[in-house]
C-alpha cells in the first residue's frame, strides 16, 4: 500500500513537472520572425499612384503590408525600398514625386504609432546605409542613419563610447534623432547634445548639411522631427572615453527619489544613472531601486573586455513571461531583481588591476548600455508589450506617480516594468521637455485584440491627462490613443512646427501615419 501511494505521489510530481515545463516552453521560447498581431488599429485608405516614366527604385518588397514593433499596425503600402546608397534614397525620391506618393524612412520601427510609414506609401528602410567612421583625433564618428548603436559600440569600442543613446542598443541612429533619444547619461542629456552636424536629402533632392551653426533652425527642427522633413542620410557624433566604472546600487522609496537624484547629478563622477519602481503588487510604484556608475580612476590602459550578448536569454524571457501571468510572479520578479540580480552581474575589468576596488564590480562605459534586450521578443502571438513614456517637472514625480498608481490599480494593469530617468531642458522645436524633468518609462502587456486595445486607449488618455496636470508632457513616438485637443495641449508648439514643415516640404512628400491623422486636424484647430 505504501508502494504504491509512492507510486501514485511520484508520477503526480512528474506529471505536475511535465506540465509546468508544457506551460513555460512557449514563455521562452525564441520568436521565428517579427511578431505580427495584424492591424487592430484601423489604417488610412491607402493613396492611388499614377504612372509616370521614371526609374524604378530599388524595392526590396511591392506592395503588401508593414508593421511596427507593437505587432498593432499592420498597414498596406505601395512597397519598400532597400536603402544601400544615397542615390537609392534620391531614385525611390524621384518615383514617389512623379507617382504623387508619400515618403517614410524606417530603421527598427520600434515607433509604435505609424511614424515609420503611411498608408500607400513608399517605405525606405534605412538600415543599408549602415556605413562608421571613427576619427579618434577629433572624438567624432561618422555613421549612416541606419547604423544601430550595437554596431557603433562595436566599432569604437575599447578606447571610445557612446556618449548619448537610448539605454538599450538596438535603435538606429536615425531614429533615435527622430525622436530626440535619451537614455542613461543624465550630464550629456538626448541624443540632439552630442550631434555635429547632419546630412539631410529633402523633397526635390538636394543635400544639406544641419548643425548649430549652419541651417540652425532646420537642425533644431529635424532633431525630434519625426522624418518630417527630409531624409536623414549621416550624422557625425561626438563620442566620449570609454571610462571605468564601478557599479553601485540602493533602494529608497519614491517619495526620496527627488532627492537622491540631486545627489547624483551633484556627483560629476557618476557617469550613469537609471532606476527601476517596483512591479509587485505589494509595493506597487512604491519601492525604487537607483542604479549607478560612479567613474573609478582607473589606468587607461586596462584592458576591456570585448563587447558582450546579455546571456541567459530564454531564462530572462521566462522570467519576464512569467511576470505578465499572475501577482506572485510579478513580486517573485521584483524580490530577484532586489536581492539576487546583481548578483549575477558581468563585471568585466579585473578587479586586481583596478586600482585596489576590492569587491567593487567594475565596468567600461558600454558595457551598460550593450544590451539589444532580445529576452524581450518573445513568440506569444495573442499578446503584445506597450511602451509608454511621460514627462514631468522635477517638483511633480510623487503625485504623478500616486495618480499613476491609482489608475494601475483601479485598471488592473498588467505593468512589466517601469523605470525612472532624468532629462534636461531640450532645446528642439518639438520638445518633450523645455525644462527639465523626470521621465517615466511605462512597458505594459496587452491582449492584442480589439478588447485590450481599447482599454489601453482608455489608459493613456487618462495618464496623458494626469500628466498634462502636473504640468508635464507625453512622448510622441507611441500609440495615438489621444486626441488632438491633448496634443496641442501637451505640445503648443505644434502649428508652428508644422508651419515649418510646410515650409520645408510644400507638396507634403514626407509623411507618416502620426503626421496624417493629427496636422489636418491641428490646422483644422487653427482656423476652425
Amino acid at each position: 500500500m505504501r508502494r504504491h501511494k509512492l507510486l501514485v505521489t511520484v508520477s503526480v510530481v512528474a506529471l505536475a513537472a511535465g506540465g509546468a515545463a508544457l506551460y513555460a516552453l512557449p514563455l521562452a521560447a525564441d520568436p521565428t520572425g517579427p511578431k505580427d498581431c495584424a492591424g487592430i488599429l484601423p489604417p488610412l485608405s491607402a493613396l492611388a499612384g499614377v504612372p509616370a516614366a521614371v526609374a524604378e527604385p530599388n524595392w526590396a518588397q511591392r506592395a503588401g503590408t508593414i508593421n511596427d514593433a507593437s505587432c498593432l499596425n499592420r498597414t498596406p503600402v505601395a512597397g519598400v525600398v532597400a536603402v544601400r546608397n544615397e542615390a537609392d534614397v534620391a531614385r525611390a525620391l524621384a518615383y514617389a514625386r512623379a507617382h504623387k506618393l508619400t515618403v517614410t524612412a524606417a530603421g527598427m520601427k520600434h515607433s509604435m504609432g505609424g511614424q515609420a510609414f503611411r498608408a500607400g506609401g513608399v517605405i525606405l528602410d534605412m538600415r543599408g546605409l549602415n556605413a562608421i567612421r571613427l576619427d579618434a583625433k577629433t572624438r567624432t564618428v561618422s555613421v549612416g542613419s541606419g547604423a544601430t548603436w550595437h554596431a557603433i559600440q562595436n566599432a569604437i569600442h575599447p578606447q571610445f563610447a557612446v556618449k548619448a543613446m537610448q539605454s538599450t542598443d538596438i535603435f538606429t541612429v536615425g531614429g533615435s534623432i527622430s525622436v530626440n533619444a535619451h537614455g542613461m547619461d543624465h550630464q550629456s542629456g538626448a541624443v540632439m547634445g552630442s550631434i555635429r552636424s547632419l546630412r539631410l536629402m529633402l523633397a526635390d533632392g538636394r543635400i544639406v548639411t544641419a548643425s548649430r551653426t549652419e541651417n540652425a533652425d532646420l537642425f533644431a527642427h529635424v532633431v525630434g522631427g519625426y522624418g518630417l522633413f527630409g531624409v536623414l542620410l549621416s550624422a557625425e557624433l561626438e563620442v566620449v572615453p570609454n571610462d571605468v566604472y564601478r557599479s553601485e546600487r540602493s533602494l529608497i522609496s519614491y517619495r526620496d527619489f527627488p532627492e537622491t537624484f540631486a545627489a547624483i547629478e551633484a556627483d560629476p563622477a557618476i557617469g550613469l544613472t537609471y532606476t527601476h519602481l517596483s512591479t509587485a503588487p505589494g509595493s506597487l510604484l512604491q519601492e525604487a531601486l537607483v542604479y549607478a556608475y560612479r567613474k573609478v580612476p582607473a589606468d587607461q590602459s586596462l584592458p576591456r573586455a570585448p563587447l558582450g550578448e546579455v546571456s541567459s536569454t530564454k531564462l530572462r524571457r521566462l522570467t519576464v513571461n512569467l511576470s505578465k501571468r499572475n501577482d506572485f510572479f510579478k513580486a517573485a520578479k521584483w524580490w530577484a531583481e532586489k536581492n539576487v540580480e546583481h548578483r549575477l552581474e558581468s563585471c568585466t575589468i579585473p578587479r586586481a588591476q583596478a586600482m585596489g576596488d576590492g569587491e567593487a564590480c567594475l565596468v567600461s562605459r558600454n558595457d551598460p548600455m550593450h544590451d539589444s534586450v532580445a529576452y524581450l521578443r518573445d513568440a506569444l502571438p495573442r499578446e503584445t508589450d506597450i511602451l509608454h513614456e511621460y514627462f514631468v517637472p522635477r517638483d511633480r514625480l510623487v503625485p504623478f506617480i500616486d495618480g499613476m498608481r491609482a489608475l494601475f490599480r483601479e485598471r488592473d494593469v498588467n505593468l512589466v516594468n517601469a523605470s525612472i530617468r532624468a532629462v534636461g531642458a531640450e532645446a528642439n522645436a518639438l520638445s518633450y521637455a523645455p525644462k527639465p524633468a523626470f521621465s517615466v518609462v511605462l512597458y505594459l502587456n496587452q491582449p492584442a485584440d480589439a478588447g485590450g486595445t481599447a482599454a489601453m486607449a482608455r489608459l493613456t488618455s487618462d495618464l496623458i491627462d494626469l500628466c498634462d496636470r502636473e504640468g508635464g508632457r507625453f512622448f510622441l513616438p507611441y500609440q495615438l490613443h489621444y486626441t488632438t485637443a491633448q496634443l496641442v495641449r501637451s505640445y503648443p508648439e505644434l502649428p508652428a512646427f508644422l508651419a515649418e514643415k510646410r515650409r520645408w516640404d510644400p507638396d507634403g512628400l514626407f509623411s507618416n501615419t502620426w503626421y496624417a491623422r493629427y496636422a489636418p486636424a491641428v490646422t483644422g484647430l487653427q482656423t476652425g
